[in-house]
């Protein structure tokens, strides 16, 4: 069944868990954000409330968290170094 040139995917949660796994994890994309997965996956498959599903399995990913720069902690101010004093 299609819908709009794309895959209805049913309601099933192993099917979708899949879809995502795929999307996310695979070699060819390698940890993509919530926008460019759900680009990359609205192109092929079409689901009820899909953007919201993707956006939760994207940051719900420990590795993707790690990652993010906004995940990171801030070192600090940086600090003037010393001017060496020659005799």
């Amino acid at each position: 069944m299609r819908f709009k040139g794309r895959v209805c995917v049913p309601e099933d949660v192993e099917v979708k868990g899949m879809i995502l796994e795929e999307g996310h994890k695979s070699h060819f994309s390698m940890h993509p954000g919530m926008t460019k997965m759900y680009q990359d996956l609205k192109e092929y498959f079409w689901w009820s409330g899909m953007k919201q599903v993707v956006a939760h399995f994207v940051s719900s990913c420990l590795t993707c968290q790690k990652a993010k720069a906004e995940h990171q902690r801030h070192e600090g101010m940086l600090q003037q170094m010393e001017i060496p004093e020659w005799k």
